[in-house]
């Protein structure tokens, strides 16, 4: 490096879209206005209000295309029209409008590694092999075992279980399809490919959407020759496969095409989903500002925790889907601040940008998960607890429909019946199919599978809302897509909203504060007691010597401990006195605490914030 070159610190660069509070609307469940027991466009805009009140600035909403809902509007048949069960385009436009008008934003669902087998692309692709469209989508003849029996092109497995080849008798070869079959992946090294994306992405930017998410983003780059996947299963045919198809050799071109062709056009927010990978040194390339690709992209490995741990044979930084699925595992909270940290620290200099979140439509309720949910009084602190860290963390904000209110997982006493996840029947059905044949008996026991599911499963979160105590949480007049959650009488938004201890008010609270300290959002962050099982306390610092200090009891016994002043980071190690430190905000009281030079008591699950602005 040459002795006169300055390198760029990208620690506290500003951007609107740094300071922004995203909340995520899963359309199907969020409120339903017509009665057919599905949640709609009209319904979220009627709810825009409860939306800014709670001070979030931009609307993330799920995908709301037309589809057949194999895998809940995953499976886009048409980029540019709305399904008529949410609305219509001019549904989308007075929604956008109102959005607008009340100092918010909008962002898109973007879905393109795959389509569904319904959109005219793959209809035509699937029509003959001289199709025009016919390379648009990964196609290949079968193999033949030694007794001639025919095979998929690979060993890959599907993410729903099976293979992740599905056989068209009519052209006889396999489409690859990563997810459920009737999602067949896209062929990105076909230009004509991207660029019917780019025109797709215009047409929503064009037409008022301020952004996107993007779903499986990491994907669309495969290993060129589809090589077998490594047997991480002996005796099962197919296997996990993500080492050839996360982060693949062309992932960057493709993404920086897309950023050079259209999303540097626009002031846009940009948020990628990246599943299947840990390696931090992989996923900062997304994001490195001089990448020029996404601004940010969603680490998983947080939201894996609970989860069973990635096998260490295989390549750093791989994970096999199967092994963070639907099997509940202990956490411990030295671990749970370690993958903080590192997202947390991780080169913030050079420009990486965190997207913060505990929960979204792929993951089980946070207070379940992380908290405590055992009875009312411990749920509704655990969830304050948890918003606290959640608001508390360096990066965009990420706040999913139902988080603000403490909504928790269904009980344990559902049956699988009422899990309607494509992801949870797959799992549950190759289990038992498992079970049965090891012991050739048909009554086998599942409780533990049930137990795992009723703490994991990506249903939880798609429990439709409720909003008050009527019938069915006030969610629809009809009856519900999905059985709405046992508790519906006692926690929904109607009785909270106006109550200054509820899980709402609080969150309310917190959002504010955050608007007012910038420390917040981009103050560097200093890990405290990193062994310590129940604290979990850390520091955020500015240049300008701002410092947050935040102190947290995660467990259901009381915690007393005494610490030094912290030195922090980024303020030339400056040492700040203790009487420096005001108390912000707290979850278990509203009255102003007093640091008494570093002795704290807190209670079960209490957490605490305090600011020094010298």
């Amino acid at each position: 490096m040459p002795p006169n070159l300055v390198v760029p610190n990208h620690t506290e660069d500003r951007k609107w879209w740094k300071e922004s509070v995203i909340y995520q609307i899963y359309p199907t469940s969020f409120y339903d206005t017509n009665g057919d027991g599905i949640g709609d466009l009209k319904g979220i805009q009627s709810k825009l209000d409860h939306i800014k009140d709670l001070g979030a600035t931009v609307i993330w909403l799920s995908p709301i295309y037309k589809s057949p809902l194999v895998d809940m509007g995953y499976d886009i048949a048409d980029y540019r029209d709305i399904d008529p069960r949410y609305g219509t385009l001019e549904d989308w436009d007075r929604l956008l409008k109102a959005t607008h008008d009340r100092g918010m934003k909008l962002m898109m669902d973007l879905v393109v590694n795959h389509t569904s087998d319904e959109h005219e692309w793959f209809v035509d692709s699937r029509s003959s092999k001289n199709s025009p469209k016919r390379d648009w989508y990964i196609w290949r003849p079968p193999r033949y075992d030694d007794k001639g029996n025919r095979q998929p092109p690979n060993n890959w497995r599907s993410n729903f279980e099976g293979s992740a080849w599905t056989y068209d008798d009519k052209t006889g070869e396999y489409y690859l399809h990563l997810w459920h079959a009737k999602q067949p992946d896209l062929n990105w090294e076909i230009p004509e490919v991207r660029d019917a994306v780019w025109d797709i992405m215009k047409f929503w930017l064009e037409r008022g959407s301020d952004g996107f998410r993007m779903d499986v983003i990491n994907c669309l780059s495969k290993t060129p020759g589809l090589p077998d996947a490594p047997i991480s299963f002996p005796g099962e045919d197919y296997q996990p496969a993500s080492i050839y198809y996360a982060n693949g050799p062309r992932i960057h071109e493709f993404l920086g095409e897309m950023n050079e062709k259209v999303l540097s056009k626009y002031d846009t927010i940009t948020v990628g989903e990246t599943p299947f990978t840990y390696d931090t040194d992989k996923l900062v390339e997304y994001v490195l500002p001089h990448n020029h690709e996404l601004q940010m992209v969603f680490p998983f490995e947080l939201m894996e925790i609970d989860g069973e741990k990635p096998d260490p044979s295989l390549r750093p930084g791989e994970v096999q889907a199967d092994q963070v699925a639907l099997i509940h595992k202990d956490w411990k909270l030295s671990e749970f601040k370690r993958v903080v940290q590192r997202w947390q620290l991780l080169k913030m200099k050079e420009g990486y940008w965190n997207a913060s979140y505990i929960e979204n439509h792929d993951q089980a309720r946070s207070v379940t998960r992380f908290g405590n949910d055992s009875t009312d009084e411990l749920r509704s602190i655990s969830a304050k607890l948890l918003a606290l860290f959640h608001v508390t963390q360096r990066g965009t904000l990420y706040i999913f429909q139902g988080q603000e209110l403490g909504l928790k997982n269904a009980p344990r006493t559902w049956g699988i019946e009422e899990y309607l996840d494509v992801a949870t029947k797959n799992f549950w059905e190759k289990i038992l199919s498992r079970r049965r044949r090891e012991s050739g008996k048909e009554d086998v026991n599942m409780d533990d599978i049930l137990d795992g599911i009723q703490m994991k499963a990506r249903d939880h979160a798609r429990i439709p809302v409720s909003w008050n105590s009527s019938p069915y949480g006030g969610f629809t007049t009809g009856k519900p897509w999905m059985r709405v959650n046992d508790d519906y009488r006692t926690w929904n938004a109607a009785s909270q909203v106006g109550d200054d201890s509820s899980v709402y008010a609080f969150w309310k609270r917190l959002l504010e504060v955050r608007r007012q300290y910038d420390v917040l959002i981009y103050g560097d962050f200093t890990l405290l007691f990193p062994e310590h099982e129940q604290l979990f306390a850390f520091t955020r610092s500015l240049k300008s010597g701002t410092v947050a200090f935040v102190v947290m009891n995660f467990s259901k016994e009381p915690l007393k401990f005494k610490t030094p002043l912290p030195k922090i980071q980024g303020a030339s190690e400056q040492e700040f006195a203790w009487d420096a430190f005001e108390f912000v905000i707290g979850n278990r009281s509203e009255a102003e605490i007093s640091l008494a030079e570093g002795e704290f008591v807190l209670k079960p699950y209490e957490g605490r914030l305090y600011i020094s602005a010298k």
